[in-house]
């Protein structure tokens, strides 16, 4: 389950960004997780809590925004949502999209803290 080590990095990452800024409670990790990203949502929840054991992350919530599957229909010239990443065609006109604009992220990008 390569989600403990994720959720070990955001931790550690966390950690030292609080240190940076002086020291501080954090009460929630925002994360942004696109469909590419490889990573199972639920799994990488359970192994936050894990990581997060014993450190000053500890109680704090890893709080997921699910990013869409989008990409760009070079037919249609337009970026789409797509409907799954099974199907990587443009849902207009059938089109293989000519590359995937959003959908990959695994980008943690805000804090809930106090100091």
């Amino acid at each position: 389950m390569h989600e403990l080590s994720i959720a070990i990095s955001i931790v550690e990452m966390t950690e030292n960004e609080v240190e940076l800024k002086g020291g501080g409670v954090v009460n929630a990790v925002h994360l942004k997780l696109g469909p590419l990203a490889g990573v199972v949502k639920d799994a990488l929840l359970a192994s936050y809590d894990m990581a997060a054991e014993g450190t000053t992350l500890e109680g704090s919530k890893l709080i997921i925004e699910e990013v869409p599957l989008v990409g760009y229909c070079p037919g249609c010239q337009t970026e789409s949502v797509l409907p799954s990443i099974q199907s990587l065609t443009c849902p207009r006109c059938d089109t293989p999209i000519s590359r995937v604009v959003k959908g990959r992220e695994l980008e943690v990008f805000a804090l809930e803290m106090m100091l």
